[in-house]
């Protein structure tokens, strides 16, 4: 039987990290505090997609701390278990170079994601999905814009790129976040249209 600390420290830790890494940032509402995102990221990944790889949970956890806070990958490193390369080398995917100007950046950023491996692939459907959910304090230039970056980022984000021993549950679960995130695109939009 394994133990409870490593089962489930490594993952608690990393929620705990998350809320530091991300301590006084505010959502586009200007009232909610940020940690609410890669929490909510991680509970779709969970609850919503069905995935309960606890190596994909933190790399939802993390998604958004090498972008948006002062963590490095070392930090990562440092923080996560002796086998965490992976979950650092999947954050650093889901961070955008913030050094070049937007559209380079975007292109660069699809690209990688497009080459991603599957759980890079999986935090990013959840991000889209918790920031279309999110999106009712948006201007309609800002839903425009969100909704501009979802369609780029879903035309890269269809071929799971699974390996032979991954298929067929995780294709499982990437159809259904694919799926449920289109579906809430086509709801969001729907709905802004009645306002």
């Amino acid at each position: 039987m394994d133990s409870l600390v490593a089962t489930y420290a490594p993952l608690l830790e990393t929620v705990a990290f998350s809320a530091r890494a991300h301590r006084g940032q505010l959502r586009k509402d200007r009232e909610t505090p940020y940690a609410s995102h890669p929490f909510r990221v991680c509970l779709i990944v969970r609850h919503v997609f069905g995935c309960d790889d606890p190596q994909v949970l933190m790399a939802a956890l993390l998604h958004d701390t090498l972008e948006d806070t002062r963590t490095d990958y070392d930090d990562l490193m440092q923080l996560l278990p002796p086998q965490g390369k992976p979950i650092a080398d999947w954050v650093a995917a889901l961070s955008k170079d913030t050094r070049i100007e937007e559209e380079p950046r975007e292109a660069a950023y699809r690209a990688v994601l497009a080459e991603s491996p599957w759980p890079v692939k999986l935090c990013k459907l959840a991000d889209i999905f918790d920031n279309l959910l999110d999106s009712r304090h948006l201007s309609s230039a800002g839903f425009e814009r969100l909704l501009h970056r979802t369609n780029a980022y879903l035309s890269v984000l269809l071929d799971p790129r699974l390996t032979p021993e991954e298929e067929p549950s995780r294709r499982a679960i990437h159809e259904r976040a694919l799926s449920l995130v289109t579906r809430l695109r086509e709801e969001i939009v729907a709905m802004r249209a009645l306002r």
